[in-house]
């Protein structure tokens, strides 16, 4: 298992300039991170050579980035602007190619109270598979989340009921993997871990996160809250999946919170796999 960090926490900072990512890097290397999580949002300009900055500030501090997250909108109701957001997410993939990143974190849309659940599918599945056609030969592998609100959106995301993120996925073009995040699942779905088992085929990426509610995301310290980490871990070795661990750190706590998630993620794994040698 290797792991990374989105920093949630620290999101204004960096958005607003008051942090780099360089800053970033530097303390992920020192907290003992193998790689580090960033926003397309980190990335203001939306220029490849600013892309191209970065990637080299994250080297010089002797890190990488594992993955780029985006919030792609293929099911707004209007065709004009899901082709537009099929472009922009087609950009989002060249400067996730270029800053480094293995994978970019990719959503359905948003769930419009005019978008209607079968076209809303239909919508999400060609525009998802559209953008895989068009950006297989940048190296960038596109995971696919069971997301919850990301704070640009005005909406949920149309595939926050697992049923629905399932039936999308079903008929996703299989280059497109999945990025499982605990904290939506067992905030959303009934049984997280049957969800987490439904996908294990699939599974590209885990986004670590923890909610302190069943029913509704209420992000808190990673360890403290609902999620059934033991569970989740045994479920991933006995499948023998041994990939990236993408921290989602959003207490807002910042370096104390990040280090405390560190722990008990890397803790928590060790203990699961002592577990199964004895």
């Amino acid at each position: 298992m290797q792991l990374s960090c989105l920093p949630v926490s620290f999101f204004e900072e960096i958005i607003q300039g008051r942090m780099s990512v360089a800053d970033w890097a530097k303390l992920g290397k020192r907290l003992g991170l193998d790689a580090i999580d960033i926003s397309i949002l980190f990335i203001p300009e939306r220029t490849l050579e600013q892309a191209r900055r970065i990637r080299k500030d994250v080297e010089q501090a002797g890190m990488s980035i594992t993955m780029m997250t985006s919030y792609p909108d293929f099911t707004h109701p209007q065709a004009q602007q899901r082709e537009i957001e099929l472009q922009a997410a087609i950009h989002s993939v060249q400067l996730a190619a270029e800053v480094g990143a293995r994978f970019l974190r990719v959503t359905a849309g948003q769930a419009h109270p005019e978008t209607p659940l079968e076209e809303g599918c239909r919508w999400a599945i060609e525009g998802l598979n559209a953008l895989v056609t068009e950006t297989a030969h940048l190296g960038v592998q596109l995971v696919y989340e069971n997301h919850a609100k990301p704070g640009v959106w005005q909406y949920t995301d149309f595939s926050q009921p697992p049923q629905i993120f399932l039936q999308i996925l079903d008929q996703l073009d299989r280059r497109i993997q999945v990025n499982f995040d605990t904290g939506n699942a067992t905030a959303f779905s009934p049984q997280p871990l049957a969800l987490l088992e439904t996908v294990l085929p699939r599974l590209g990426s885990i986004h670590a996160s923890d909610t302190a509610r069943i029913g509704a995301l209420e992000h808190v310290l990673i360890g403290t809250g609902k999620v059934d980490y033991p569970a989740i871990f045994r479920c991933l070795q006995n499948a023998h999946w041994d990939g990236w661990i993408c921290i989602e750190e959003a207490s807002y706590q910042g370096e104390a919170g990040i280090r405390q998630a560190i722990q008990f993620i890397r803790s928590t794994w060790q203990q699961i796999l002592l577990e199964k040698q004895s």
